[in-house]
């Protein structure tokens, strides 16, 4: 079976909130590109412990942007109406942190480029992709599973790199 452009842009997006959340820290329970009401797939973050961060709010905030940039690099556009949600609570932890409105698009535009940053990290377009493929196999994995594919395609890249 072919997959639609619209399911492989869904699985790289989804595949980006899992890998950022997984690189911050953040355990996965589940990514599925089922779609169920209003969106096409989704990252479900396990609820719990996980490693702290010094800054929670900006670590949410990443993996939101997370999804909108990877899908990005598969199409070469970001997808404004597609992340609407994700960029609806990008904004509500921007106003967390006061300011005018100016301030807070300053914001939003350096967390979007810290979020590029971070996927520009050795292994993490190969973990999206990894992760990626499995969803349009299976359409819904475990946070096991992407846990494996992003710790499989991380270690990879560090010993590509020399730095075992």
């Amino acid at each position: 079976m072919t997959n639609t452009p619209a399911e492989t842009a869904t699985a790289w997006h989804e595949a980006g909130h899992a890998v950022v959340a997984l690189a911050l820290g953040r355990p996965v329970q589940r990514v599925s590109i089922e779609p169920k009401l209003q969106r096409l797939g989704h990252c479900e973050l396990k609820k719990g412990t996980f490693r702290p961060s010094s800054d929670i709010v900006e670590t949410e905030i990443l993996i939101l942007l997370a999804g909108l940039v990877a899908e990005a690099r598969l199409t070469g556009v970001y997808n404004l109406a597609g992340a609407s949600e994700d960029l609806r609570g990008v904004r509500a932890y921007t106003r967390l942190r006061g300011g005018s409105e100016r301030q807070v698009e300053k914001l939003e535009r350096r967390m979007l480029s810290k979020t590029e940053h971070l996927l520009e990290q050795p292994g993490m377009w190969l973990a999206i992709e990894q992760v990626a493929a499995e969803l349009l196999r299976e359409t819904t994995i475990s946070g096991r599973a992407a846990r494996h594919l992003f710790e499989h395609a991380t270690k990879s890249a560090r010993e590509s790199a020399g730095g075992r």
